[in-house]
């Protein structure tokens, strides 16, 4: 018997790209809509009487005033790093050595990445993230860990092994051998295992051999319909650092190239000080660049200029990067993202920022037929959002005469408190904002 709902409210989603598109003809606004859901997919939507009329049988939740949306979704992320979110004074090298490696070797247990995971899940539907992909740790242990924390919850997620043989403690070294066998076995146990995918995930170029990357290329080419993750680009010091242990390579992107791993499903976190050369090839393969606005100013790597590389046509994600960005919400993101585009010079409309974090992340992973807007036959990840969720926001939007006005202020203030409910696949998850 199938499992049918409506839920009921104001509806956005969207019918462009707002940065291609006015955001009049880009969006689909409705004050006064709903949503058809059936066995977790969205099956009908529309005017509130025309949803209610046309399935009269079915439940229904009125979130009247509530604005609907699809879930948030986070592009790059750690959750190993979860626990060491917000630490204090350093530069990208000295965190890690200093915070994020010794957490990371405490992944071996079992027991502790469950903890984490869990967590960190949980932490982020509080946020009305709904989906997420993470680089995990060099265990095999850690990627099971949440693997299956996602699975219990419904979540569609994407996450991977982290892959280093060297410049790190040696708790945390796996081998190019055990790196192809060990990432090749999680891909065979969790690839496309209901709603979870698995990412090929070499941490960044100064953590593998040239021997550890060939072998993920190779494992790559086995594997096309992977998603692979890394790092490129995020601090000039890590820059010249390739250049020293890369001698032969004419630039930091060439490293990846040269091991067949650059390609259109390729997620770039951060890519900030990349040459006009690099820009050319990562855009003619159509890789993604991912945004990670808190990181970059939290550990002082530099400004991401978005609207250029939008305007020069690049696939551009937004994400946290849990935990050298502060925040778990992409409300924060969001509201960074503005504020670094304003020192580029650019002002983001607030439904460009809006459909960075649901359908752009989408796209930037391959899934915008599948999550990230409203549309019949997509999965229903859905948030509502209250657009008065503290004193601060709600004299801001009182004085607001249109939907953009409105939502602008939870963009910049809001946080936690402005997730109402939120629901994965259609159900309803407890967190602990619902009533």
């Amino acid at each position: 018997m199938s499992d049918k709902k409506i839920l009921l409210g104001q509806t956005l989603g969207f019918k462009a790209d707002p940065f291609e598109e006015s955001f009049d003809n880009a969006t689909d606004y409705n004050s006064d809509g709903g949503l058809y859901i059936v066995d977790g997919l969205i099956a009908d939507l529309g005017d509130r009487s025309d949803l209610l009329s046309r399935y009269p049988d079915v439940p229904n939740f009125d979130y009247k005033d509530y604005l609907l949306t699809a879930g948030l979704i986070d592009t790059h992320a750690h959750y190993p790093q979860t626990r060491i979110i917000a630490s204090w004074g350093a530069r990208l090298i000295e965190w890690l050595n200093t915070y994020t490696f010794p957490e990371e070797e405490k992944f071996g247990d079992r027991e502790y990445a469950n903890q984490t995971a869990g967590f960190y899940l949980d932490t982020l539907l509080q946020n009305g993230v709904t989906s997420t992909s993470s680089f995990c740790t060099i265990h095999p242990e850690s990627v099971d860990a949440i693997f299956e924390s996602a699975e219990q919850r419904g979540m569609r997620i994407i996450a991977g092994k982290t892959c280093m043989d060297r410049n790190a403690p040696p708790g945390l070294l796996d081998t190019p051998r055990s790196a192809y066998d060990d990432s090749r076995e999680l891909i065979a146990r969790w690839h496309e295992k209901g709603r979870l995918s698995y990412a090929i995930s070499p941490r960044f170029a100064p953590t593998s051999t040239a021997e550890q990357l060939e072998a993920l290329g190779s494992l790559w080419k086995e594997y096309p319909n992977c998603l692979m993750q890394t790092h490129l680009s995020e601090q000039l010091e890590e820059i010249s650092w390739v250049g020293e242990l890369f001698p032969d390579s004419k630039d930091y992107l060439e490293v990846y190239e040269q091991f067949s791993l650059l390609g259109e499903r390729g997620l770039y976190g951060h890519g900030i000080h990349l040459s006009d050369s690099e820009l050319d090839r990562i855009r003619e393969v159509d890789g993604r660049l991912i945004h990670c606005p808190t990181s970059n100013m939290f550990i002082g790597s530099g400004l991401f200029r978005l609207c250029e590389r939008k305007t020069a046509g690049f696939n551009t994600g937004l994400a946290t990067d849990t935990g050298g960005g502060s925040s778990f919400s992409m409300f924060r993101v969001m509201a960074a993202a503005y504020e670094v585009s304003q020192l580029c010079g650019y002002s983001l409309h607030p439904s460009q920022l809006y459909w960075l974090a649901t359908v752009g992340n989408a796209k930037s992973l391959h899934l915008e037929n599948t999550i990230g807007n409203f549309q019949i036959g997509m999965e229903a990840d859905i948030i509502a959002l209250d657009l008065y969720s503290t004193e601060v926001i709600s004299q801001r939007a009182k004085c607001s005469d249109n939907i953009w006005d409105t939502l602008f202020p939870t963009i910049m203030m809001g946080n936690e408190k402005a997730i109402k409910d939120v629901w994965v696949y259609g159900e309803k998850v407890k967190t602990y904002n619902s009533s």
